[in-house]
């Protein structure tokens, strides 16, 4: 695919830590949309993908998941996966991961926040990624809350800008950057949540 041109000084952007409508010229923000409206083709088969693997986990743990990643947010590329998390109090992780042994792949244990952490698992659905973060009880909660008003406050013309930097610096081969990138929103809308995230994959 032959890369994107762009105007933007995606250095002051990502120094600026947001990007909205008044810092696309006109002619790259109606790229930057008919980008966005390609990647709404594939959500037909995502919902469907995250409603199956939402019937297993909950199937397999007993907890109802949410979708806590950029599939969910609208932020999505072409490639991404999806994010689903659970909450799960801290104790009861041993019989968690009794219950997905054989399942899902366990990844680790990864910080959520400067005093808590999620175990992360994956697992494959037609050809989709899994991954199930399993959050503290708290942390879910907040996450909840944060991805409410990101639904409800994030406009239209901000997830196009959004997404166009994210799919620029994937087309950069820019990874330090690119993870970076896809935590911006949930700061700008929930900065008390300081998620430390799993390890950039491409597309995700």
């Amino acid at each position: 695919m032959t890369p994107h041109p762009t105007t933007l000084d995606l250095d002051g952007i990502l120094a600026k830590g947001w990007v909205d409508r008044g810092d696309i010229p006109a002619a790259e923000f109606d790229r930057a949309e008919r980008f966005y409206t390609a990647m709404r083709v594939h959500d037909a088969r995502l919902l469907a993908v995250r409603a199956q693997a939402s019937a297993l986990i909950a199937q397999w743990t007993g907890h109802s998941s949410r979708d806590v990643g950029s599939f969910g947010t609208r932020l999505n590329l072409e490639n991404s996966d999806l994010d689903l998390g659970i909450g799960e109090p801290v104790d009861h992780r041993p019989a968690l991961m009794a219950a997905l042994d054989g399942r899902a792949r366990f990844l680790g244990e990864r910080r959520t926040s400067l005093s808590t952490t999620r175990l992360v698992f994956a697992f494959d659905v037609d050809g989709v990624e899994i991954d199930l973060s399993a959050f503290t009880t708290d942390d879910f909660a907040l996450a909840g809350r944060m991805l409410d008003q990101i639904d409800e406050a994030m406009t239209p013309s901000e997830r196009i800008c959004h997404t166009w930097v994210k799919h620029l610096l994937h087309e950069a081969s820019r990874p330090k950057d690119y993870a970076a990138w896809k935590l911006v929103t949930y700061a700008r809308f929930c900065p008390e949540f300081n998620w430390v995230p799993s390890p950039a994959k491409a597309g995700s």
